[in-house]
Order: C-alpha cells, then structure tokens, then sequence
C-alpha cells in the first residue's frame, strides 16, 4: 500500500511538472536538458558495468546535453548552424580518445558512446523540432500542443493498454520480452489514443491553437504512430534491461524506476512524430 502511494504521488508530481513545464519555451528547454542529462548519466553508468566496457560519462553526458541546447537554439533562430560544430567535435574526441586508452574493447566503448548520442540524446533534441516551427508570419512561433500531445498520446496508451489488457489480455504481444503486454491492451491502447487524438483536434481548432492546421485524421495519424513507435520503445528498453539484466533502470524517481524507465517509449515516439509531421507537410 505504502508503495502504491509513492508511486502515485511521484506520478502526479511527474506529470504536472512536465506539464507546467510546457507552459513557457524557457521551462521546456531547461527541463528536458536536464531530462536528457540525467537519462544519458544512468544509461552510461549502466553499460560501464559491463565487462569490457568504458564509457566516458561525462563527456557524453556533456556533449547530449549541449545537442539539445544546440538544437533549441537552432530551431527557435537563436544560433545559427555553426552552433553544432562543438557538439561534432566532442564527437571525434570520443572516438579518437579510444587510440590512446588502451581500452580492452574499444568498438564496445564506440557502440555504446553512440548508442547514448542515437538513442537518448538525438531524440530529446528532435522535440526542439516540434515546439518550435514557422509561423505563416514569417517568424518562429512556440507550440506547446505538439510536443505535449505526443506525452499525452503515451500517457493514454499506457493506461487504455492496462485496463484493456487487465479485462481482456489473453493473447501475449511479445512475451519473451515483455510478458505482461497483451494485444488486446496495445489495441485498447491505440482506440483511446485516435479518441483523444480527435478531441486534441477539435479543442485546437476551437481555441485557434492547431499552428500547424492538423485536420482530425492527422492528429488520429500522429496519434496512432505515437502508439505504435511508444510501443517499440517501450520493447526496445526492456530488451536492454533484461541484456543487462535489471529490474528498473535507477531509482531517481520513486516507485517508478530510472530516467530510462520512464521516458523510454517517448525515445522512440518523438523521433517518429518528427518524421510522420514533415511527410504529411511535404505531401
């Protein structure tokens, strides 16, 4: 019982921050460099247990924070381009670090320095790209509405998938890697997702807040790719967590794990959101 509390009360603080935050641009970009920060930390850390592996934390904490400041500056037509040129250099600097190390495997310690860059900071700094984006006035406008739908879209999945899977769940989605997943849940999930997908659509165009001018079967199609990229994210951190074999990825949050365990269909999402919101606008 005394878990159950935890757990909800870091829940509801979990989700109200990272609400409040969009609020203001500023508030965003502060707390997702700090998101990204600590998510790289605890992902370094682990994979430094492993045998023959010697990741430099630091710098590749550093460096995945810097991208994504580099990113929002970009992306908001603070800094020009050249902003990336530090972040590249940090890049070279780990990889040729490894010919003087003398590390036992030095391709481990590339696999895993990048695997941190592509899979935690690469997609925390794609969602600079949808907060911040042309406006038909010429300047760069702040939209909060997009980036939190794709953390409502998640939140939403996660709880039409438990109760769906808790009445219905008979038939496993991929049981050697996540047992407690059912199909019946992933589709309860996504039917609640394209639901709320709709109502976004239509409480945006309502109080003028669609900046983009969605229409309700693209907001359901950034809803339904949400659900199915949420999913493999969801799938892809429990394969590293059983590889190395761990529970939970930290325990910074209480009752909810690590970083990692909680932002971990997110990393997947977002990046995909990115790419499904630029076909439908080159289309």
């Amino acid at each position: 019982m005394r878990n159950f509390i935890v757990r909800a009360i870091t829940g509801v603080l979990f989700v109200a921050v990272l609400v409040c935050s969009f609020l203001r641009p500023q508030a965003m970009v502060l707390l997702f460099a700090l998101i990204t920060g600590l998510t790289i930390w605890e992902f370094t850390g682990l994979v430094n247990e492993r045998a023959q592996v010697t990741v430099n934390r630091m710098i590749s904490t550093v460096a995945g924070v810097y991208l994504f400041f580099a990113m929002a500056g970009f992306c908001s037509e603070l800094t020009p381009s050249a902003v990336f040129i530090p972040y590249l250099v940090s890049i070279i600097y780990l990889m040729v670090a490894e010919l003087y190390l003398k590390n036992e495997d030095p391709i481990h310690d590339w696999a895993y320095t990048m695997m941190a860059q592509l899979y935690i900071a690469l997609p925390f700094s794609l969602l600079n790209t949808l907060a911040f984006h042309a406006a038909p006035q010429g300047f760069v406008a702040y939209d909060a509405v997009l980036p939190l739908s794709v953390f409502v879209f998640l939140w939403m999945n996660d709880t039409g998938a438990y109760l769906c899977g808790s009445l219905l769940g008979k038939h496993k989605l991929f049981p050697r890697i996540s047992p407690g997943k059912s199909w019946e849940g992933s589709i309860g999930g996504g039917i609640l997702v394209i639901a709320v997908a709709v109502l976004v659509w239509y409480l945006t165009d309502e109080y003028q807040l669609n900046q983009l001018g969605l229409t309700a079967v693209e907001w359901a199609g950034l809803g339904l790719t949400v659900v199915i990229f949420g999913t493999w994210g969801d799938l892809v951190e429990s394969l590293f967590k059983r590889t190395i074999g761990i529970k939970d990825s930290g325990n910074i949050l209480p009752g909810h794990g690590g970083m990692l365990d909680r932002f971990d269909s997110s990393l997947l999402a977002i990046p995909a959101a990115v790419v499904y919101l630029y076909t439908i606008m080159l289309l």
